[in-house]
C-alpha cells in the first residue's frame, strides 16, 4: 500500500528519529498466574459484576506471554526502530514488595535479548496501571508507603535490566491512575473519590522523581522520563462560561502534571478550586517531582471540548469519531506539541501513544486472510502529517509510536474495541497484518530510502 500523498510528510525526519509500535502488559500478556504472577488490580476489578462492557478479563487477553518469538517476529517485519511494552508489577514482584520473581525478570529478559537480536530497541514502561494487588489492599496509590515500594521495584528492575533498554519511563498516564482509578472509579481499582484522586496522583508524580533520583544515583544507562496523556482543550462556544469551565479542565488534565514537573509546583487555581480535596504534599515532595528527565512522553489520541453546562459531546463537533466515539482531529497534535514546548520545554518530546479503533472485519479471501481498514490508515498518516508539522516549526519530538501492536484488551471496554494494526481472533489467537500494518511498513521503508538519499546529497564529490 502507499500512504496517502497528500498528507505524506514532504521530507525525511531526522537520522535518529524513533518510529515504533507500543503495547503493555496486562493487556497482550494473559498468563495471568503462570510462573508465580501474582494479582494485580485489574485482575481484581474484572471480577466486578459490570465493571467491563463484554464482562470478560484478560486471563488469556493475546496470550503473547506463550506466543512472545512469533510477536516478536511481527514487530521486527514491521521494520520499527523500537517496541515499547511494559513489565507487569505483579508478574516480577508478585506482593508489590518483598522477593522478586524469576520467572517473570526471565521473561522480560527474554523479551529484551529478543528485540536487540532484531536490531529493535526497547523502550520499557514500569507501571502500566496494573499495581499488585496486595499493595492495594494496604491502601494502594492513595497510600505514602506506596511511593517507597514503586522505587524499590524500579531500582530492581533497572539493575537487572536497564542496561539492555534504550529509556525507562516510570508511568504511563497518571492522570487515568488517578482520576478513573479514583474518582469516577470507571477503571481499577473502582474508587469514588475525588480527594483520594487527588492524592493518588500526588504519590504517583512524587514516586516518578524519587525514581528517577534513584536509578541516577545508581547509574541506570538508560533516558529516563514520563508519559502523560495529554489533549489541547478548549470551550465549546465564545462564552465566558465555557471559556471559564475549559480553562478550568485544562488545570486538571495537563497543568496538574505538567507544572510540577517542569515548574515545582501545582496550578493555583485548580488547588484553590479542589478546596478539601488538595492533597497533603510534605515538605520536599516538589522539588522531588521536579526531578530534571530526559525526556517526556505523550500520548495523543484526540482533542478535549468543554462547556460550561456539561450538553457537549464528541458527536456535535462535526468530525469524524473512531469507534471510541471520539473526534478525529490531527491538528490537535500539532497544537499540543508546539505549546508543550512554547511553555515547558521538554529537553525532547516523544509520541508514545498514537492510533484509533474502529470496527475491524476479518475478510477470508483466496490470497489469505486480510482486514481492510482504510480509516485507520487515513487516522495514522494524518497524525504523522501533524506531526511532521510540529517539527517544521521547530518542536524536539524524538519519537513517534503507533498504538498499538495488536487487537488487545481494551480495559473497561473489553475486547470489542480493537486499536491494533496487528487484527487477533480471541478464538483462535491467531494473528493477521491489518492494511494498517502493511502501510507503516511501507511507510517505513520509504522513509529510510529517503533518509539515505538525504545522507548522500550531503556527501561532498571528491
Amino acid at each position: 500500500m502507499n500512504p496517502p500523498p497528500s498528507r505524506y510528510p514532504s521530507h525525511p525526519f531526522a537520522a535518529d528519529f524513533v518510529w515504533g509500535v507500543a503495547t503493555s502488559a496486562f493487556q497482550i500478556e494473559g498468563a495471568a498466574t503462570a510462573d508465580g504472577k501474582g494479582e494485580s488490580i485489574w485482575d481484581r476489578f474484572c471480577r466486578q459484576p459490570g465493571a467491563i462492557a463484554d464482562g470478560s478479563h484478560g486471563d488469556v487477553a493475546c496470550d503473547h506471554y506463550h506466543r512472545l518469538e512469533a510477536d516478536l517476529d511481527l514487530i521486527a517485519d514491521l521494520g520499527v526502530d523500537a517496541y515499547r511494552f511494559s513489565v507487569s508489577w505483579p508478574r516480577v514482584q508478585p506482593a508489590g514488595q518483598g522477593a522478586f520473581n524469576e520467572a517473570g525478570l526471565a521473561f522480560y529478559g527474554r523479551l529484551i535479548d529478543g528485540l536487540a537480536a532484531r536490531g529493535i530497541k526497547p523502550y520499557l514502561t514500569l507501571n502500566h496501571w496494573d499495581l499488585p494487588q496486595a499493595l492495594q489492599d494496604q491502601g494502594g496509590w492513595a497510600r505514602r508507603d506506596t511511593v517507597h515500594r514503586f522505587v524499590d521495584y524500579a531500582r530492581h528492575v533497572a539493575a537487572r535490566l536497564g542496561d539492555r533498554v534504550a529509556a525507562i519511563t516510570t508511568h504511563n498516564e497518571p492522570w487515568v491512575m488517578a482520576v478513573l482509578g479514583h474518582e469516577s472509579g470507571l477503571f481499577a481499582p473502582g474508587i469514588r473519590h475525588r480527594g483520594t484522586a487527588m492524592q493518588v496522583a500526588h504519590h504517583l508524580l512524587l514516586s516518578h522523581g524519587l525514581a528517577l533520583r534513584a536509578l541516577r544515583a545508581d547509574a541506570c544507562p538508560a533516558r529516563l522520563g514520563i508519559v502523560l496523556n495529554l489533549s489541547p482543550i478548549g470551550p465549546a462556544t465564545d462564552s465566558p462560561e465555557d471559556a471559564a469551565a475549559a480553562r478550568l479542565e485544562d488545570g486538571r488534565c495537563v497543568r496538574w502534571y505538567m507544572d510540577p514537573l517542569f515548574r515545582g509546583q501545582y496550578p493555583a487555581d485548580v488547588w484553590q478550586h479542589l478546596g478539601a480535596d488538595v492533597p497533603l504534599v510534605h515538605e520536599g515532595d516538589m522539588a522531588a517531582i521536579a526531578t530534571p528527565m530526559d525526556f517526556l512522553g505523550i500520548n495523543y489520541y484526540t482533542r478535549g471540548v468543554v462547556s460550561a453546562s456539561g450538553t457537549w459531546s464528541a458527536q456535535h463537533g462535526g468530525k469524524p469519531l473512531t469507534d471510541m466515539g471520539w473526534e478525529i482531529v490531527p491538528e490537535g497534535l500539532t497544537e499540543l506539541l508546539l505549546r508543550l514546548h512554547r511553555e515547558w520545554r521538554p529537553p525532547a518530546l516523544y509520541v508514545m501513544e498514537n492510533g484509533a479503533a474502529f470496527q475491524d472485519t476479518l475478510e477470508h479471501t483466496p490470497e489469505g486472510p486480510r482486514v481492510h481498514d482504510a480509516d485507520r490508515v487515513d487516522y495514522i498518516a494524518r497524525h504523522i502529517g501533524a506531526l511532521d508539522d510540529a517539527v517544521a516549526q521547530g518542536v524536539p519530538v524524538a519519537g513517534y509510536m503507533v498504538w498499538s501492536l495488536m487487537d488487545n484488551f481494551e480495559w473497561a471496554s473489553g475486547y470489542a474495541k480493537r486499536f491494533g494494526i496487528v487484527h487477533t481472533d480471541y478464538a483462535t489467537l491467531a494473528r493477521t497484518p491489518k492494511d494498517s500494518y502493511l502501510w507503516y511498513r511501507g511507510f517505513l521503508r520509504l522513509q529510510a530510502q529517503r533518509r539515505a538519499q538525504a545522507a548522500q546529497a550531503q556527501v561532498p564529490v571528491p
